[in-house]
Parts: C-alpha cells; sequence; structure tokens
C-alpha cells in the first residue's frame, strides 16, 4: 500500500514535470543585483565616516576635514536609503510570490514528504507486480532530480528573505548611528567655522551702507548691482579668470534640479535662476574659489550667499538656513558656506518610508542664480547639474 502511495506520488509529480507545471517554473529570478551587499557597503561607509569624525579634530585645517567628513556621512547616509531601498523592494517581491505559489509549494512538500516517509525497499515496490516496479524505477530517476534541485531553490529562496528581514532589522540602528555621527558633524564643523581666523580678506563690509542697500532694493538685480558700494578698503584684483571650466562646476549642494531656469513654479512665477531639490540639512560649499560678497537675509529668498568667484561674476545660492562666514572673506574651493533648513526624519521615519515606497526624501529647495555685469546667465551653462525624475 505504502509502495502505491509513493507510486502515485511519482506519477503526480512526472505528471506536472511533462506539462511544463510549478516544479519547473522558479520562485522569482535572481536579483540583478546583491541588495544585500549594496546596504552592507553603505553600513561601511558610515562606519569609515565615523572614523574620520574622530580623526578631524587633530587635523591641522579641521575645517577642511570636517567638510569632507560631513560629504562622507551624506554619502554614506544615501547610500544607505538606497540600499534599504533595494533590499525592502527585493524582500517584498521575493515574500509576494511565495505567497502567490503558497498551494503549489504546499504540493512540493507532500510529494518530498512521502519520499522521505518510505524505506527505499517499499519505494520499489508496485501493485502491478515487476513491470511497475520497474516503472516506478523509472519515474523515479526522471523526477528525483528535478523535485531536489526544486527544493534546493525553495531553501535558497526562503534563506534569502530571512537574509533580506534580518538586515531590514539592522538599518534602523545603522540609520540611527548614522544621523547620530552626521548631526555632530554638523555641529563640529559650525564651531570649526566660528573660530577660523586664517582667510585672506579682500574687503571690509560697511554695516550702515549694508542696511540701506538692503531697505532700499526692491529685487535681486538692484541688490547685486549695489553691491560694490558696501566694501571698504577693498583689495585691487580678483581671483582668477574660471571661464574655461564652465559647465564643468560641481553643484554646491547634493540634489537634482527641480526647476530650471525659467521654467514657472506653482504659482506661475519665473525667475533666471534654477531651483535644486535637497535633503534636510544638506551641507552647501562653494564651487571654486570665491570672495563673500554677501551673507544673510534677502527680500523673499530666505538666507542668502552670493559669491564672486571673478571679476563681474556672482553665484547667488539662496534658501539656506544657515550661513558660514563674513563679507570680503576669500574661499578655497569646498569651502562650507551653509546648511539647508528643514527636519532630518528619524531612522524608523526613513524605514517606513522606504517601507512604503512613498515621499521624497528631497523635501529642501536652494535657489541658484548666475549674474555677469549684472545680467542673469542660464546656471545650467555652469553647474553640472541631473533634472529630477
Amino acid at each position: 500500500m505504502a509502495g502505491w502511495r509513493w507510486s502515485e506520488a511519482l506519477r503526480r509529480g512526472a505528471l506536472v514535470l511533462a506539462t511544463g507545471g510549478w516544479l519547473l517554473a522558479p520562485v522569482s529570478a535572481p536579483a540583478a543585483t546583491d541588495p544585500g551587499a549594496a546596504a552592507r557597503a553603505a553600513a561601511r561607509q558610515l562606519e569609515a565616516a565615523a572614523r574620520d569624525l574622530d580623526a578631524a579634530e587633530s587635523a591641522s585645517n579641521r575645517v577642511k576635514a570636517l567638510t569632507a567628513t560631513l560629504r562622507a556621512y551624506e554619502a554614506g547616509l544615501a547610500a544607505m536609503r538606497e540600499g534599504l531601498r533595494h533590499v525592502t523592494i527585493r524582500e517584498a517581491e521575493l515574500s509576494a510570490d511565495l505567497g502567490a505559489r503558497e498551494e503549489e509549494i504546499a504540493q512540493l512538500l507532500g510529494v518530498l514528504q512521502t519520499m522521505s516517509r518510505n524505506p527505499s525497499p517499499v519505494m520499489l515496490l508496485h501493485p502491478e507486480g515487476p513491470i511497475g516496479t520497474a516503472r516506478s524505477g523509472m519515474i523515479l530517476a526522471d523526477v528525483t532530480p528535478a523535485l531536489e534541485a526544486r527544493a534546493a531553490e525553495l531553501r535558497a529562496t526562503l534563506d534569502e528573505v530571512r537574509t533580506l528581514r534580518v538586515l531590514q532589522q539592522a538599518a534602523v540602528a545603522q540609520l540611527q548611528d548614522g544621523l547620530n555621527g552626521v548631526q555632530e558633524a554638523r555641529a563640529r564643523l559650525s564651531e570649526a567655522v566660528a573660530d577660523r581666523t586664517n582667510l585672506p580678506r579682500r574687503f571690509t563690509e560697511d554695516p550702515v551702507k549694508t542696511g540701506l542697500l538692503i531697505a532700499s532694493t526692491e529685487t535681486l538685480d538692484s541688490f547685486a548691482e549695489g553691491l560694490s558700494g558696501i566694501a571698504v578698503d577693498e583689495v585691487a584684483g580678483s581671483l582668477p579668470d574660471i571661464s574655461d571650466r564652465k559647465g564643468s562646476l560641481p553643484l554646491p549642494v547634493e540634489g537634482r534640479v527641480l526647476r530650471r531656469a525659467g521654467e514657472a513654479d506653482a504659482a506661475g512665477v519665473t525667475r533666471p535662476g534654477m531651483v535644486l531639490a535637497t535633503r534636510p540639512q544638506a551641507l552647501v560649499t562653494t564651487p571654486t574659489a570665491a570672495t563673500i560678497r554677501y551673507r544673510g537675509p534677502l527680500l523673499d529668498y530666505g538666507n542668502v550667499m552670493i559669491l564672486e568667484p571673478q571679476a563681474g561674476t556672482l553665484f547667488v545660492l539662496a534658501g539656506l538656513d544657515v550661513v558660514y562666514g563674513a563679507a570680503g572673506q576669500v574661499l578655497p574651493a569646498g569651502s562650507p558656506v551653509g546648511l539647508m533648513g528643514g527636519q532630518v526624519p528619524s531612522a524608523e521615519a526613513i524605514v517606513d518610508q522606504v517601507g512604503e515606497g512613498g515621499g521624497s526624501e528631497r523635501t529642501e529647495t536652494l535657489y541658484i542664480e548666475v549674474r555677469q555685469g549684472n545680467e542673469p546667465q542660464n546656471p545650467e551653462t555652469w553647474f553640472q547639474s541631473t533634472k529630477e525624475g
């Protein structure tokens, strides 16, 4: 009787194989890249940034070291978010596929259990005698490799699901460590910038003239035109010509172009500059060596940083929450000029957001305008940029 049950199980298995059924269909196509490896690589990036933060305190140029550390943290956190997104997508795909094939997997397990319960001699017996037994042996030879391969594939899929879920759980702690580290790096950088005394100055700002200019100006054009009048004891000369670098300058903040020059916003207003979508509290740096012409609140632009990279050219960065430095200072390329505003979400909120697949992480906006001879230019002729998609 046991041999008959085994024969019937083999018959069902052979029928499924012969008709191209579920036993030959994979649970899910393998991932193009290993999402777990990407998440682990991001974790290593954050660990390296933490080591850099410790080393930055003893660096000869703390501002430069802390700026690089903060950039490393931002890159590590972005990589962690992306890695976690791929992990979540892959885990959801596998879980959904396993759920959809639940009945088929139960049939596979039933056949495998039937095989395991019957001793080898009994499995070869058949009620129809030697001929039936021979047929059973032939079926066994055909079906067993496919069943074993299918079972191995199922085990691998379940193992991958378990691994991905462990990674998701570990991501909360890793993200929280990274968020704590980047916040500490921001605080230390702000202190280092405030303590910096070795920057050259091209001029001293006259606060009275600056106040009068702000009070009397109604447009960015008129303000930019009057900037030269607020400088006292300005040193003759300028920074080197950078026209040959047009189109290759890095953006001052990690982000994507939300609106290009001349594109209307939700209210139908057009401006000659472009708008970048950035993450909360992102670091803003000068794309090249430049003189600070103005820093502070202006009109409806929020906090503004106006940089002069060469004579007659101004980079206007508007919408910052914190601005660093003082008017007249000459900054090296890559120097921090401020931080974006906004509230950084908690690690749990980031994980939930990734899991739900909604919301944008780039909630802040930086407005960038380039002016030459007080005429606005298209910023994309100066900077490398990517449209938000």
